[in-house]
C-alpha cells in the first residue's frame, strides 16, 4: 500500500437485534397514534377529559339515533357505530378531538342503498350497513396506507358545495314526512316530495307529532351558536317527557322509538346476496370520499386551532379502522362530526380519552336502561336530523363565488340538481367527473400571448393587454401557459401558427417563452418535431426560452433536444431577442438602448 492511499476504514458492525425491534416497533407504532397518545397522557388532563366524555354521551345517544333511523338502519345501530367507532378512532386516529360517528352528511348515501335493497326488512337493512361500513372502511385504510391521502383535494370548494348542498336538500325532503306524523312510499326527491304533499292535502298529518317536530327544530336552532347548552340533548328530553306525561302515542297516535335491544352486540361478518355486491361497492366508494373529505376538513381545523399537524394519509387510516370496527358490531358508516365535536371541546375535552369515556357510557346505558328513550318521537328524530342538513346548506360563500367567478357556481349549482335528481350516488360520480375536466379544462385549453416590448415596461408582455407594445419586426415571442401533453398538442401547434400567420412582418424566428411550461409527453414532443419541420419549411427557426431543466430533460431523452441543437435554446427570451438582432439586421431601437444612451450623453 502507498504512502498515499488512505487505509481502508472499518466495516460498520451489523445492526443489532435489539435495534432492528426497535426500528420495526416504530414502523408500526406510528400508524398506532393512540398508543404514543397513553405514554404521552398527563394526569392533569384526566378529569377534564371524563367531564367532558360525560357531556358528549347527552349529545350522542340522541344523534346516533336520530341519523340512524334516517338512513333506513334500525335505531341501534347508530348506537353500535358510535360505540365501536369511537374507540377505534381513539386507537388508530391522530386528531386529539375529532369525534366520530353517524353523520348527516352521509344519509342520503346510506338510505340510497339500503332502503331499495333492504324491502324493509330490519335484519337485511342492519347487514347492508354494517358492509357499506366495511366497504367504505377498507379503502380508506387501503388508500391511507398507499398515502393517498391528497384524492380529496381534487373536489374543487364549488363542486363541494353543491354536493353537501344537494345532500342536504335530499335529507330535508326524506325527512318532511316523519315530521308531519306519518310515512309515505317514494323513489327519488321528486317522487318523495309529490308523496309528502299528496299525504299532506289528504290529511294525514298528525297535529301533535308535527308539533314536537317543528318544536324540536326550533330549539335545535335557537341553541345552535350555544357552546354550553346541549341544544339537542333538551330538545329530545323536552319531547320525550311530553309523549310520555301526556300520553301523546296512545292518545294521538304519535310515533316513538320503542325499547331498544338490551346488550351489545357480537363480532360478525355481515351476510349479504350476491345482487347487491356492486351497489354496496358502489356505495363504499361514495360513502368512504364523502367520510375522508369531512373528516380532513374538520381535523385540519381543530389541528390547526390547538397548534397540532395533521397527517391526513393517517387521518384516512384512522377513519377507516373506525368504519370497519363499526361494520363488524352491527354499526353503519361513520364520518367526523361538526356538531358533535364542537361539544367536546367546549366540555373542556383533552385528548381522544373524551370520546373513549363518552362510548363506554352510551355502552353502559344500553346495558342498564336500554328503554330509556323508548318514548321518544320519530318526529323530534326528524327535527334532530332536518337542524344538521340545514347546517351542511352553504350560502353566503355561493354569493361571493357568483361575485368573483360565475361560471364556477353555475358548476356547483349542476353538483347540487346531479344529487338532487339523480341520487345521491350517481350525484356524487357526476361530482367528480365535473371535478376531473375541470381539472382538464385549464390544461385542455389554456392561455397563450403573444409577446411584445412595451416603453417603459421591463420585460415582455401579452400584446393583447398592451395594445402599445410593439413587436421586434421578423420575431414573434409565443409564450404557453400550461404544460405540453397530448389533450392540448394539437392546441399549441394550431396557436403557434396562428401567431405566426397573424404577424405584422415576415417571420424568421419564433421564441417559444416555455417558463410556464413544466412537463411535456411523447404526443407533444411529436406535435413540437412536425411543428418545426413545418416552420423550417416556411423558413423559420424554432427557438425555445426559459425552459427548465427537467422538461429538457425529457427533450433529450426524446431525442428533441439533440435534434434543435442547444444553440436554439435560451436561457431567457431578452438573451433569445439579443441573440436575433445580431443574426438579423432590422430596424428596431429598444427604449432601454434610448434610455442608456441618454443616461451616457448626460454624464458626458
Amino acid at each position: 500500500m502507498s504512502a498515499s492511499t488512505p487505509p481502508p476504514l472499518p466495516l460498520a458492525p451489523p445492526p443489532s437485534p435489539r435495534i432492528k425491534r426497535s426500528q420495526t416497533s416504530m414502523g408500526w407504532r406510528r400508524w398506532v397514534p393512540g398508543l404514543s397518545a397513553i405514554r404521552q397522557y398527563k394526569i392533569a388532563w384526566l378529569r377534564h377529559d371524563i367531564g367532558a366524555g360525560l357531556a358528549l354521551t347527552a349529545v350522542l345517544l340522541p344523534v346516533g339515533i336520530a341519523y340512524s333511523v334516517a338512513s333506513g338502519v334500525p335505531a341501534i345501530s347508530g348506537l353500535y357505530a358510535t360505540i365501536f367507532g369511537l374507540l377505534a378512532y381513539a386507537l388508530f386516529g391522530p386528531s386529539r378531538m375529532l369525534v366520530l360517528g353517524p353523520d348527516s352528511s352521509l344519509v342520503a348515501l346510506i338510505l340510497g342503498i339500503v332502503l331499495p335493497l333492504s324491502a324493509g326488512d330490519s335484519q337485511r337493512a342492519m347487514a347492508l350497513a354494517g358492509m357499506l361500513a366495511l366497504v367504505s372502511g377498507s379503502l380508506c385504510v387501503l388508500a391511507g396506507t398507499a398515502r393517498l391521502g391528497f384524492i380529496t383535494e381534487l373536489l374543487s370548494k364549488p363542486i363541494r358545495y353543491g354536493y353537501m348542498n344537494g345532500i342536504a336538500l335530499t335529507v330535508l325532503v326524506s325527512q318532511l314526512p316523519a315530521l308531519f306524523g306519518f310515512t309515505v312510499k317514494g323513489d327519488g326527491l321528486l317522487n318523495e316530495a309529490w308523496a309528502f304533499v299528496v299525504a299532506v292535502l289528504a290529511g294525514r298529518t298528525n297535529g301533535a307529532a308535527l308539533a314536537l317536530g317543528i318544536g324540536t327544530l326550533v330549539l335545535i336552532g335557537l341553541l345552535r351558536r350555544s357552546r354550553r347548552v346541549p341544544g339537542v340533548l333538551l330538545a329530545v328530553v323536552a319531547a320525550t317527557v311530553s309523549v310520555t306525561a301526556l300520553n301523546l302515542a296512545t292518545r294521538f297516535g304519535v310515533a316513538v322509538l320503542g325499547p331498544l335491544p338490551r346488550g351489545l352486540p357480537t363480532l360478525a361478518v355481515p351476510s349479504i346476496n350476491a345482487g347487491d355486491i356492486v351497489p354496496v361497492l358502489l356505495g363504499g366508494f361514495a360513502i368512504a370520499l364523502v367520510s375522508f373529505a369531512d373528516t380532513s376538513v374538520l381535523s385540519r381545523t381543530y389541528a390547526a386551532r390547538i397548534g397540532d399537524k395533521i397527517d391526513a394519509n393517517q387521518e384516512m387510516v384512522g377513519l377507516g379502522a373506525a368504519n370497519l370496527v363499526a361494520g363488524l358490531f352491527q354499526g353503519l358508516p361513520i364520518s367526523a362530526s361538526a356538531s358533535r365535536t364542537p361539544v367536546a371541546e367546549a366540555a373542556g375535552a383533552k385528548t381522544q380519552l373524551t370520546g373513549v369515556v363518552g362510548a363506554l357510557t352510551v355502552a353502559a346505558l344500553l346495558l342498564a336502561a336500554p328503554n330509556l328513550l323508548r318514548n321518544l318521537p320519530t318526529a323530534a328524530l326528524a327535527g334532530v336530523v332536518m337542524a344538521s342538513a340545514i347546517a351542511l346548506i352553504e350560502v353566503a360563500d355561493l354569493r361571493r363565488i357568483y361575485r368573483i367567478q360565475r361560471w364556477e357556481f353555475w358548476l356547483s349549482m349542476v353538483c347540487l340538481a346531479g344529487v338532487a335528481f339523480l341520487g345521491a350516488i350517481p350525484g356524487i360520480g357526476l361530482a367528480i367527473a365535473i371535478a376531473v375536466i375541470e381539472f382538464l379544462w385549464d390544461g385542455w385549453r389554456p392561455h397563450s400571448a403573444v409577446l411584445g416590448r412595451v416603453d417603459g415596461v421591463k420585460g415582455y408582455h401579452d400584446i393583447s393587454r398592451y395594445p402599445e407594445s410593439r413587436q421586434v419586426p421578423g420575431l414573434v415571442l409565443f409564450r404557453w401557459d400550461a404544460p405540453l401533453f397530448f389533450a392540448n398538442a394539437e392546441f399549441f401547434r394550431n396557436r403557434v401558427m396562428a401567431a405566426v400567420e397573424s404577424s405584422p412582418t415576415p417571420v424568421n424566428w419564433l421564441v417559444v417563452g416555455a417558463e410556464p411550461l413544466t412537463s411535456i409527453d411523447v404526443t407533444s414532443a411529436d406535435t413540437l418535431d412536425e411543428l418545426d419541420h413545418n416552420l423550417a419549411k416556411a423558413g423559420i427557426r424554432l427557438c425555445i426560452a426559459e425552459m427548465k431543466d427537467p422538461v429538457k430533460d425529457k427533450l433529450k431523452r426524446f431525442g428533441l433536444f439533440s435534434q434543435f441543437g442547444e444553440d436554439r435554446f435560451f436561457a431567457t427570451v431578452g438573451e433569445a431577442v439579443s441573440c436575433y438582432l445580431k443574426a438579423h439586421a432590422v430596424d428596431w431601437v429598444d427604449w432601454e438602448d434610448e434610455v442608456k444612451d441618454l443616461d451616457g450623453a448626460a454624464s458626458s
